[in-house]
């Protein structure tokens, strides 16, 4: 089969994990017999270089015809500067309004072989587990296009000054959301939680209110509320609690950043930024794909940065986008195997002066991963 993808490269390490991510597709392709057909586009920093412009109109056109997105980090101290409307982020913000990628999916779990890494202690990570190992699994799902991030915002030019960001939500917007959120958690543990600030917030209670609503269509779903300063105290104190988060935007970015460090590092979480609802009648849906970490201008050209989420990001674009889950799966198996022989880049490296663990670098790291997965197909026989 054929698939077309857009590829971001990005700012900072955006280029150099994405060129490992997309070795790992076309590794997956030739294996299982798909053609990746790729399509690199211009946004962030290096599009207001050579354009004046975070998102060139043909970018967002392009991507619009593409079956996904690959996209590298954006931005960097070399853009701060500018006024925020032609800042990189706001390409980001721009290509996800463009495309209605409207639930980011963030999945954070501890896999065996990061444990070192893992700032808990067993008794914190063992304390709210179903199984009672130190260990979580959660599916963090932010809303992506509503909120304070696209919300009216400004200056007051009075006095000395002022500046305002708005929160507002949408019923459509909360509720689709919600669905995806629910729908995830259905081929899991059947839990959600839906974290807010109800207790100060006018749009957080309208959410509650919508929740009400929708979890009434999911009757076998447990459903429980936090506000977001508590949720944040519990992603420390107990996070084997936790399933399924369905926030905002801003507080969903915020806790998924949290919960990065508890899998070891921000370096290994993936992210899918879906428009639809997956595994549902209308099909696969669009996706953004992109590791959550940021373009790291301090680390950029040295071979340092971990492509590990980059390439996980794939495996959920495998999943989602293009329905082929025995290769999501067969690719996620292949970073497992690589971790499994104690290949590490330096940001998931143990705490404890492991001397199992081999330092590797970008470049490195891909290739072990091409390795795994090839190595793995050869010896089931090629199917």
């Amino acid at each position: 089969m054929n698939f077309s993808v857009a590829v971001i490269p990005g700012d900072g390490v955006g280029p150099e994990v994405i060129a490992r991510a997309t070795e790992a597709l076309d590794a997956v392709g030739d294996i299982y017999g798909h053609v990746f057909n790729y399509v690199e586009l211009l946004a962030g920093g290096r599009a207001i270089d050579e354009t004046g412009s975070p998102l060139p109109p043909e970018t967002l056109e392009a991507a619009r015809q593409c079956g996904a997105v690959l996209l590298g980090a954006m931005g960097g101290p070399g853009w701060d500067a500018l006024p925020g409307h032609l800042r990189p982020e706001r390409g980001l913000l721009g290509l996800r309004a463009g495309l209605g990628v409207f639930a980011n999916l963030r999945p954070a779990a501890l896999l065996p072989q990061l444990r070192a890494a893992c700032p808990l202690k067993d008794e914190v990570l063992a304390a709210s587990n179903v199984e009672g190992k130190p260990a979580f699994d959660m599916l963090i799902v932010r809303e992506l296009t509503g909120g304070i991030y696209f919300g009216e915002r400004g200056r007051i030019e009075s006095g000395r000054g002022a500046a305002f960001d708005t929160e507002k939500y949408s019923w459509e917007e909360i509720e689709r959301v919600l669905r995806v959120g629910y729908a995830s958690s259905a081929a899991r543990r059947k839990k959600v939680c839906i974290v807010d600030k109800a207790n100060v917030m006018e749009s957080s209670r309208f959410w509650r209110e919508v929740a009400a609503e929708v979890s009434k269509d999911y009757p076998d779903i447990e459903t429980s509320y936090l506000y977001v300063d508590n949720a944040a105290m519990q992603l420390i104190r107990a996070p084997g609690q936790f399933d399924v988060i369905v926030t905002s935007n801003m507080f969903g970015d915020i806790l998924s950043d949290e919960a990065s460090v508890l899998t070891g590092s921000i370096g290994m979480l993936p992210s899918a930024s879906l428009a639809g609802i997956p595994g549902t009648a209308g099909g696969s849906p669009r996706g953004i794909y992109e590791p959550i970490h940021g373009s790291a201008p301090d680390i950029a050209g040295k071979n340092i940065a971990n492509p590990l989420a980059a390439i996980l990001s794939v495996a959920l674009m495998l999943r989602y986008s293009f329905g082929l889950e025995k290769e999501a799966a067969a690719l996620e198996a292949a970073v497992n195997r690589v971790l499994d022989k104690g290949l590490r880049t330096s940001d998931i490296a143990g705490r404890g002066g492991d001397n199992t663990e081999k330092i590797v670098g970008t470049q490195e790291m891909g290739a072990a991963v091409l390795k795994a997965l090839e190595d793995h197909w050869e010896k089931k026989g090629q199917g």
